[in-house]
Protein backbone atom coordinates (compact mmCIF):
# COMPACT_ATOMS: atom_id res chain seq x y z
CA UNK A 1 0.00 0.00 0.00
CA UNK A 2 2.97 2.20 1.00
CA UNK A 3 4.93 1.68 -2.20
CA UNK A 4 1.84 1.92 -4.17
CA UNK A 5 0.64 5.98 -2.77
CA UNK A 6 4.61 6.59 -2.93
CA UNK A 7 4.37 5.98 -6.65
CA UNK A 8 0.63 7.49 -7.03
CA UNK A 9 2.73 10.75 -5.12
CA UNK A 10 5.89 10.82 -7.90
CA UNK A 11 3.43 10.39 -10.57
CA UNK A 12 1.46 13.32 -9.70
CA UNK A 13 5.21 15.17 -8.90
CA UNK A 14 6.02 14.48 -12.42
CA UNK A 15 3.18 15.60 -13.65
CA UNK A 16 2.83 18.43 -11.96
CA UNK A 17 5.86 20.10 -14.24
CA UNK A 18 8.77 18.48 -12.06
CA UNK A 19 11.99 18.33 -14.44
CA UNK A 20 12.86 14.69 -15.24
CA UNK A 21 16.10 15.40 -16.30
CA UNK A 22 17.15 16.67 -12.95
CA UNK A 23 17.65 14.56 -9.50
CA UNK A 24 14.93 13.40 -8.00
CA UNK A 25 14.32 11.87 -4.23
CA UNK A 26 14.33 8.20 -4.57
CA UNK A 27 11.72 7.94 -1.84
CA UNK A 28 8.84 10.39 -2.50
CA UNK A 29 7.05 9.13 0.09
CA UNK A 30 9.89 9.71 2.76
CA UNK A 31 9.89 13.26 0.99
CA UNK A 32 6.15 14.14 1.77
CA UNK A 33 6.39 12.78 4.82
CA UNK A 34 9.23 15.15 5.79
CA UNK A 35 7.27 18.12 4.91
CA UNK A 36 5.66 17.57 8.23
CA UNK A 37 8.42 17.59 10.27
CA UNK A 38 11.18 20.16 11.92
CA UNK A 39 14.61 20.60 11.30
CA UNK A 40 17.94 23.08 11.55
CA UNK A 41 18.48 23.26 7.61
CA UNK A 42 15.65 24.20 4.78
CA UNK A 43 17.31 22.05 2.45
CA UNK A 44 17.01 17.99 3.65
CA UNK A 45 20.04 16.19 2.89
CA UNK A 46 18.47 12.92 0.69
CA UNK A 47 19.45 10.33 -1.57
CA UNK A 48 19.09 11.21 -5.26
CA UNK A 49 19.41 9.76 -8.70
CA UNK A 50 22.00 10.83 -10.54
CA UNK A 51 22.77 10.60 -13.86
CA UNK A 52 26.51 12.70 -14.10
CA UNK A 53 29.15 10.62 -15.31
CA UNK A 54 31.08 11.48 -12.43
CA UNK A 55 33.40 8.75 -10.38
CA UNK A 56 31.73 7.78 -7.12
CA UNK A 57 33.28 9.76 -4.57
CA UNK A 58 33.35 12.84 -6.56
CA UNK A 59 31.66 16.06 -5.28
CA UNK A 60 29.43 18.03 -8.03
CA UNK A 61 28.28 21.63 -6.76
CA UNK A 62 25.71 22.78 -8.99
CA UNK A 63 25.23 26.74 -7.78
CA UNK A 64 22.38 27.60 -9.90
CA UNK A 65 20.44 24.69 -7.69
CA UNK A 66 22.19 25.86 -4.53
CA UNK A 67 22.98 21.83 -3.99
CA UNK A 68 25.82 19.93 -3.37
CA UNK A 69 26.21 16.39 -4.90
CA UNK A 70 28.57 13.71 -3.73
CA UNK A 71 27.95 10.72 -6.17
CA UNK A 72 27.40 7.47 -5.65
CA UNK A 73 27.54 3.89 -7.22
CA UNK A 74 24.16 2.76 -9.19
CA UNK A 75 23.18 6.37 -10.44
CA UNK A 76 22.72 7.36 -7.32
CA UNK A 77 24.15 10.43 -5.22
CA UNK A 78 23.66 12.27 -1.63
CA UNK A 79 21.90 16.05 -2.00
CA UNK A 80 22.93 18.55 0.21
CA UNK A 81 21.66 21.85 0.55
CA UNK A 82 24.46 24.77 0.41
CA UNK A 83 24.52 28.64 0.48
CA UNK A 84 26.64 29.94 -2.77
CA UNK A 85 28.50 32.96 -3.77
CA UNK A 86 26.21 36.47 -3.87
CA UNK A 87 26.01 37.54 -7.33
CA UNK A 88 29.92 38.51 -8.43
CA UNK A 89 31.01 35.37 -6.30
CA UNK A 90 29.93 32.67 -8.03
CA UNK A 91 32.88 30.57 -9.98
CA UNK A 92 33.42 26.90 -11.74
CA UNK A 93 36.04 25.00 -12.08
CA UNK A 94 37.78 21.68 -10.88
CA UNK A 95 39.50 21.19 -7.86
CA UNK A 96 40.22 18.68 -5.13
CA UNK A 97 39.99 18.86 -1.63
CA UNK A 98 43.96 19.60 -0.16
CA UNK A 99 43.05 19.62 3.61
CA UNK A 100 40.19 19.21 5.92
CA UNK A 101 40.04 20.56 9.53
CA UNK A 102 37.90 20.31 12.41
CA UNK A 103 36.25 23.59 13.97
CA UNK A 104 38.50 25.28 11.68
CA UNK A 105 40.29 28.49 13.36
CA UNK A 106 39.23 31.77 10.67
CA UNK A 107 41.39 34.80 9.14
CA UNK A 108 39.28 36.31 7.44
CA UNK A 109 41.49 37.21 3.31
CA UNK A 110 42.66 40.89 2.91
CA UNK A 111 40.24 41.80 0.14
CA UNK A 112 37.10 40.28 2.59
CA UNK A 113 38.71 42.57 5.26
CA UNK A 114 38.63 45.74 2.23
CA UNK A 115 35.26 45.32 1.87
CA UNK A 116 34.12 44.63 5.68
CA UNK A 117 36.73 46.40 8.08
CA UNK A 118 34.28 45.40 10.86
CA UNK A 119 35.00 41.68 10.75
CA UNK A 120 37.57 40.42 13.28
CA UNK A 121 41.16 39.87 12.19
CA UNK A 122 40.88 36.08 13.22
CA UNK A 123 39.01 33.64 15.14
CA UNK A 124 39.48 30.60 17.03
CA UNK A 125 37.31 27.85 15.74
CA UNK A 126 33.95 26.97 17.64
CA UNK A 127 30.39 27.44 17.88
CA UNK A 128 30.43 31.27 17.01
CA UNK A 129 33.09 30.63 14.24
CA UNK A 130 31.13 31.38 10.35
CA UNK A 131 33.15 28.33 9.20
CA UNK A 132 31.26 26.24 11.67
CA UNK A 133 32.38 22.19 13.01
CA UNK A 134 34.35 21.32 9.45
CA UNK A 135 36.02 22.83 6.39
CA UNK A 136 37.45 21.05 3.11
CA UNK A 137 39.70 23.41 1.60
CA UNK A 138 39.47 23.60 -2.40
CA UNK A 139 43.22 23.71 -4.00
CA UNK A 140 45.14 26.26 -3.71
CA UNK A 141 42.33 28.72 -3.57
CA UNK A 142 40.83 30.80 -0.88
CA UNK A 143 37.22 28.80 -1.15
CA UNK A 144 35.99 26.07 1.34
CA UNK A 145 33.16 23.94 1.86
CA UNK A 146 32.33 24.79 4.92
CA UNK A 147 29.71 24.39 8.17
CA UNK A 148 27.63 27.04 8.85
CA UNK A 149 26.31 29.18 12.41
CA UNK A 150 23.19 30.48 10.19
CA UNK A 151 20.98 27.42 9.05
CA UNK A 152 18.60 29.84 7.42
CA UNK A 153 21.09 30.86 4.87
CA UNK A 154 21.38 27.53 3.06
CA UNK A 155 19.38 27.76 0.01
CA UNK A 156 21.15 31.37 -0.47
CA UNK A 157 22.94 33.17 -2.54
CA UNK A 158 24.93 34.86 0.90
CA UNK A 159 28.92 33.81 0.45
CA UNK A 160 32.25 35.05 -0.79
CA UNK A 161 32.33 32.12 -2.55
CA UNK A 162 32.64 29.65 -0.17
CA UNK A 163 29.99 26.95 -0.03
CA UNK A 164 28.08 26.62 3.10
CA UNK A 165 26.51 23.70 4.63
CA UNK A 166 24.75 22.95 7.71
CA UNK A 167 26.91 22.09 10.38
CA UNK A 168 24.95 18.24 10.32
CA UNK A 169 25.27 18.08 6.58
CA UNK A 170 28.94 19.04 6.56
CA UNK A 171 29.97 16.86 9.43
CA UNK A 172 28.31 13.95 7.64
CA UNK A 173 30.16 14.78 3.88
CA UNK A 174 33.51 15.56 6.29
CA UNK A 175 33.01 11.74 7.13
CA UNK A 176 32.37 9.98 3.65
CA UNK A 177 35.50 12.58 1.55
CA UNK A 178 39.45 12.25 2.55
CA UNK A 179 42.13 14.67 1.43
CA UNK A 180 42.22 13.98 -2.53
CA UNK A 181 38.62 13.84 -3.39
CA UNK A 182 37.75 15.68 -6.74
CA UNK A 183 35.21 18.41 -6.42
CA UNK A 184 33.71 19.94 -9.73
CA UNK A 185 31.89 23.78 -9.45
CA UNK A 186 29.33 24.14 -11.94
CA UNK A 187 28.28 28.00 -12.38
Amino acid sequence: MIRAFALLLLAVTLLAGADPVRAQETDPFASFLRGFSGGSSPVRRQTVNFSGQYAPGTIYINTAERRLYLVLANGLALQYGIGVGRDGFRWSGTHRITAKKEWPSWTPPAQMLRRRPDLPRHMVGGVDNPLGARAMYLGSTLYRIHGSNEPETIGQAVSSGCFRMTNDDVTDLYSRVSVGTPVIVKN
